[in-house]
């Protein structure tokens, strides 16, 4: 029942204020819990894993008792900003690939990256499952031209590494540094806290 009127539509929305019962049971919802954590390295980007590696939610620890969930993926040798979140809505809305969402990379090569090749990730380049543009590519400040800013919106498994793979560049180290206006400032490798109101509301609009 929702607010005593027997339902038996399926997909019937309720609100949070709605009184929602079960058998009578009274069916309270869970309070909405936003974490940016900085993953480390060899850290998997799941809620649990058969073969027992470390993953993001270990970090947590007992301290959250929501059921909460990464938002995305980073693969087992990148670092950088992960959002975990019971708020399934905003999770699919951030996931989904017509919000382009924002993600900054810091990328160190095993090599100077070239002005021209630069200038081809500028262009787009041809991968095997579809073409790809990136919103921005430079040098990383004053450092050596083996490090590179990355700004792109896709999803794509594994992208940044590929579109440097493509190019004759290995990747040395990958690490997320912005996720849809989110930085990881003042939070150290395998630190994380909850998001402040004004991120939150940042996030949902």
């Amino acid at each position: 029942t929702v607010n005593g009127v027997m339902i038996n539509e399926p997909g019937f929305k309720v609100n949070p204020n709605d009184c929602v019962r079960i058998n009578d049971n009274l069916i309270r919802s869970q309070s909405k819990v936003y974490i940016l954590l900085n993953k480390p390295k060899n850290c998997i980007t799941t809620v649990s894993d058969d073969l027992g590696r470390h993953n993001v939610i270990n970090l947590i620890g007992d301290q959250i008792k929501q059921r909460i969930y990464p938002v995305g993926r980073l693969d087992r040798n990148t670092t950088g900003l992960l959002l975990l979140t019971n708020d399934g809505e905003l999770a699919l809305t951030l996931s989904h690939p017509k919000f382009e969402v924002e993600k900054i990379y810091h990328v160190q090569l095993h090599k100077a990256l070239t002005r021209a090749d630069m200038q081809k990730i500028l262009n787009g380049v041809h991968l095997e499952d579809g073409f790809i543009k990136v919103g921005a590519v430079d040098y990383f400040h004053d450092r050596s031209k083996q490090n590179i800013l990355v700004a792109l919106h896709s999803g794509k498994n594994r992208i940044v590494r590929r579109i440097f793979e493509h190019l004759g560049y290995e990747v040395n180290k990958l690490d997320r540094a912005a996720y849809a206006g989110l930085t990881k400032a003042r939070l150290e490798v395998g630190q994380w806290r909850h998001l402040t109101k004004a991120e939150i509301a940042q996030l949902k609009n």
